[in-house]
């Protein structure tokens, strides 16, 4: 199921596929995606929520795998991937044939958070509201609020706002 807010404003080269199998995107008011963005129902039956007034910008893919939730007014740079899902690999079967490994919980993406280009969030992230997470970070696990992160892994190097 795909809905749409009629204040969302979506490029028409942006592609945002319908799920085969029930999952359900959800654009919120004022959501902007741009032109290159792909949304794309696979690896698992999560729900991907685009919260209201978060900006999405060229280049993005997100994978709906095991859900992804995005709080509102989140803005995502140019070119990252979110993939809340990991292919299954313990035997020689070819991958394809292998499924998906059991869930880590999705994507979770608190309010007001700035994600800056090529980024990787992987299935298990949880970015607490307000942290900036640097570019091309490889993000997984937990990522408190108002932190300055960045790295592969990303790790926590600072603070927004007032030092803590």
């Amino acid at each position: 199921m795909l809905s749409i807010a009629p204040s969302a404003r979506i490029s028409p080269l942006a592609d945002i596929e319908d799920s085969q199998r029930g999952t359900r995107i959800i654009i919120e008011d004022n959501v902007v995606i741009d032109a290159f963005v792909k949304l794309k129902p696979a690896g698992g039956s999560g729900d991907v929520v685009i919260g209201s007034g978060t900006v999405i910008n060229s280049g993005c893919v997100l994978y709906s795998g095991n859900g992804i939730r995005i709080g509102s007014n989140v803005l995502i740079a140019a070119n990252c991937t979110l993939a809340p899902t990991n292919h299954a690999f313990a035997d020689h079967r070819l991958i394809r044939e292998q499924g998906f490994q059991p869930s880590r919980g999705g994507i979770v993406i608190g309010s007001d958070v700035w994600i800056g280009a090529n980024c990787v969030l992987l299935d298990g992230t949880v970015i607490g509201d307000g942290a900036v997470i640097g570019a091309a970070s490889l993000v997984r696990g937990n990522l408190p609020p108002y932190c300055l992160a960045h790295g592969t892994p990303a790790t926590v190097h600072g603070w927004r706002g007032k030092q803590r």
